[in-house]
């Protein structure tokens, strides 16, 4: 089994109920071939970087997850078929993802504390 992330932007215009529902709908394609999801979240309404199929702004929702090989195909049918999808992104990892905090630099350092 592999480590993959996928991203995936939903309309603005459909209600919060609609987009549980949506997402619930994805976390199920990808369950019924074997995935193991880490984290699956609701990243919110934020401003697109560019038009997309005439929308200025999108709901994220990201999916951390384990799968097989044959999952991607079947997710990315699934977001293709879904008319309230308007773009999405999935990327294999090699190593599992580490949580990255800010550096912490100390006035003790021989560099005097400059960075």
């Amino acid at each position: 089994m592999e480590l993959y992330e996928s991203l995936f932007i939903i309309r603005p215009s459909v209600s919060d109920e609609e987009t549980k529902a949506l997402i619930e709908k994805m976390k199920g394609v990808a369950d019924k071939t074997g995935a193991q999801f880490i984290k699956a979240e609701n990243l919110g309404k934020k401003k697109l970087a560019y038009e997309v199929r005439r929308e200025r702004k999108g709901i994220y929702a990201y999916f951390y997850f384990r799968a097989p090989s044959n999952t991607v195909g079947e997710l990315e049918r699934a977001y293709r078929l879904e008319d309230n999808i308007i773009k999405f992104l999935t990327v294999h990892h090699e190593k599992e993802l580490v949580e990255r905090r800010p550096l912490e630099h100390s006035a003790q350092e021989s560099d005097g504390g400059r960075i």
